[in-house]
């Protein structure tokens, strides 16, 4: 496993079921990874955003202490959450991160997610540069809105 799927696993894990966020110092966390404060705050930003179901609250100094909220919704209020979050643009590694989180929270099938993502992927969208990530969002949008 990659150090930024340890830091998102052990950030995830710190979420109780009944929790609705957590606290977590910056510097302590990259004491504990032996990783620079930096790398949280990647983790942070790429895999913790409203997206994916989180609000992130940061404060500088001291630290760096950083609030996690958990967004708690129904499946359907989920999906439609992410869809407004997605924007113009994804990137498939984007994709692939929201995937796993689907998996995790029971929101798609291991088929269904398969699927989004063999339809998103570059393999299929063999189209210039400039266009390719904005048609991406509006397949990956497109799939999600007919997910039952």
């Amino acid at each position: 496993m990659r150090m930024s799927d340890l830091i998102e696993d052990f950030i995830k894990d710190l979420f109780e079921e009944d929790e609705e966020f957590i606290e977590i110092q910056r510097n302590e966390l990259a004491e504990q990874f032996n990783c620079v404060p930096s790398q949280i705050n990647y983790v942070i930003s790429t895999r913790f955003k409203p997206s994916q179901g989180y609000y992130v609250e940061s404060k500088r100094g001291g630290g760096g202490n950083i609030r996690i909220k958990k967004i708690n919704n129904t499946k359907s209020e989920y999906i439609i959450h992410i869809i407004n979050n997605i924007g113009k643009e994804i990137t498939a590694s984007e994709i692939d991160i929201l995937l796993s989180d689907f998996l995790t929270y029971k929101i798609v099938t291991a088929s269904e997610a398969k699927l989004l993502k063999v339809a998103t992927s570059d393999n299929v969208l063999r189209l210039s540069n400039d266009i390719k990530d904005e048609v991406r969002a509006r397949i990956f949008k497109n799939m999600l809105l007919n997910i039952e």
